[in-house]
């Protein structure tokens, strides 16, 4: 059956969905704004800090993760907008779209009233020729995953894009939502890829454009007048309130929280776990769990000392997730409950399957399986010690912490390990090359697809499920275009993935952001990063 969502099913939901938007510009108990504000505010400048510069301000190109991101889907739209709320996909710059059956044609009927900041208009054409230029892109791309499988778009009238896929892509609209396939205006795509980053020859038709920008410094936006067609369901459709918003480059994390306290700031992005509490004391705090694949333990199943289910089964009675949470992070952190974390499209409670903690239980599996305690306390067999390489990413500072527990909680078990950390280069060098048993790390995504790009055959990752049967449901999933049917099999495939001793979850990511009392309507989208800022104000 064909799935629609048009502005009409959405109408009445706009209202509630603004409220509840507005909701999370409250602190981290999830309060709504403070009690003094007057409503919106017209004028000033939003000062926000940011780690890292964004490097790229082409939207489907590579840049600085969420520093690039939060900066870049201030000046693209998308086809459609995931409500972080309800996790349903509205119109956005597309006013309607259907799906055909298999999920390999994607319908959208687009506004006949979006302009870009060049003063060219939205037409099917546009979207043509943006995805043709994405897929055409290829690694330089960071949309090159969703379009993997992108035959082409035909374009049936000015307003009326069909895109089409060689294989079932049930995930392409949550993909599509994304600022990663933001919209650029066709002179825009004249220049060639490499020569777009800089963001001066690309126009979008976001609420604001590119004033300024100095490398490693600042990014300077600027509203845009006239920006009328925000997503239905956050109840703006005059256009930005603030004149400006600038980011600038504040590498420590302990310099954003200070310049957030001293009041020389009014946002600031990547709050450090330690500082949450304080800054929540005297400012506000913007939380929203990551969406995606939790911090866990992801087994390397082509290590033959990994691929002995016995070992993976008796890693999973070791493991303390809660103990895990507790020293590394704090209760802003959710010890996981599954694969997915809880806002994650079609996340699943798989608390019932997670082993419980168990060292006595793990130790009696592993005698069974052969592997013997050695004089050192370190089990093994046929001469093999029982040692795991932990590979892991030194960009989020709890991960060594978590790593240092993880390992006592495996060594009491009797199995020894070493840690492998470094950048995400370096990171993304050891899982290709396999030279490791166990890596730590999250992936970040909104739709439950994930899961195949983890542990599938078909995946990015280097840790494919060692099963046949689970491997092929993971690739299938996204091949199933009745969204219910779909739904339970990957609710199904999230427990399947722990019982069968494939995973061992432990904790969510959550994004953290500061803002003083006088700030309002910042929140956080459906991935968890930063939303459009259409309904942010200062007010006293």
């Amino acid at each position: 059956m064909s799935r629609k969502r048009t502005q009409r099913a959405l109408i009445a939901a706009a209202a509630a969905g603004l409220a509840l938007s507005l909701a999370l510009t409250g602190c981290a108990s999830g309060g709504g704004t403070s009690s003094n504000d007057a409503g919106p505010v017209d004028g000033g400048t939003l000062k926000f800090a940011i780690g890292n510069d964004p490097i790229s301000f082409n939207p489907t190109g590579v840049g600085n993760g969420n520093d690039t991101w939060y900066v870049t889907r201030q000046v693209y739209d998308s086809l459609v907008y995931q409500n972080p709320d309800s996790q349903e996909i509205e119109p956005w710059l597309a006013k309607s779209y259907s799906v055909n059956d298999n999920a390999t044609e994607f319908t959208f009927n687009l506004r006949d009233d979006v302009t870009f900041s060049d003063g060219s208009r939205l037409t099917a054409t546009t979207i043509k020729a943006n995805l043709d230029d994405a897929k055409a892109a290829g690694a330089a791309s960071s949309a090159a995953s969703y379009l993997a499988s992108y035959t082409g778009t035909d374009v049936t009238d000015e307003h009326t894009a069909v895109v089409k896929f060689a294989k079932p892509n049930a995930s392409f609209l949550s993909n599509a939502a994304t600022v990663t396939l933001g919209i650029v205006s066709d002179k825009s795509l004249t220049v060639p890829f490499a020569d777009r980053s800089a963001g001066t020859n690309i126009a979008g038709s976001g609420p604001f454009v590119l004033k300024s920008y100095t490398k490693d410094q600042s990014t300077t936006l600027a509203k845009r007048d006239g920006y009328t067609w925000a997503p239905a369901s956050r109840g703006n459709t005059t256009g930005a309130h603030l004149d400006a918003v600038e980011f600038s480059v504040v590498p420590e994390s302990g310099n954003r929280t200070g310049g957030l306290t001293s009041g020389q700031l009014d946002v600031a992005g990547g709050i450090a776990p330690n500082d949450i509490d304080t800054v929540a004391a005297s400012n506000n705090t913007v939380e929203r769990a990551n969406p995606g694949t939790v911090f866990g333990v992801y087994f390397n199943e082509h290590q033959p000392v990994i691929a002995d289910e016995s070992v993976r089964e008796a890693v999973g009675y070791a493991v303390d997730a809660q103990e895990i949470r507790d020293g590394a992070l704090n209760d802003h952190f959710a010890v996981a409950d599954s694969v997915l974390s809880q806002t994650t499209q079609d996340h699943e409670d798989a608390s019932s399957v997670i082993p419980a903690h168990d060292p006595e239980k793990a130790k009696q599996v592993l005698e069974q399986a052969g592997w013997t305690e050695g004089s050192d306390g370190i089990r093994e067999k046929d001469g093999q010690k029982l040692k795991f390489r932990i590979s892991y990413i030194n960009n989020f500072g709890p991960n060594a912490d978590s790593i240092a527990l993880l390992q006592q909680q495996l060594k009491a078990v009797g199995i020894d390990s070493v840690q492998i950390s470094g950048t995400v280069p370096e990171f993304q060098e050891t899982i290709k090359s396999g030279d490791y048993e166990v890596a730590w790390r999250n992936l970040s995504r909104v739709d439950g697809d994930v899961l195949r790009t983890d542990f599938s055959s078909a995946g990015t990752s280097n840790w494919p499920v060692d099963d046949a049967e689970l491997n092929q449901r993971l690739l299938d999933q996204v091949s199933i275009g009745d969204q219910a049917q779909r739904s339970a099999e990957i609710k199904s495939l999230q427990k399947a993935l722990i019982e069968q001793h494939h995973f061992v979850p432990v904790h969510e990511l959550t994004t953290v952001l500061g803002t003083t009392k006088s700030v309002h309507g910042v929140s956080l989208g459906a991935d968890s990063r930063l939303d459009l800022l259409v309904n942010a104000y200062k007010a006293n």
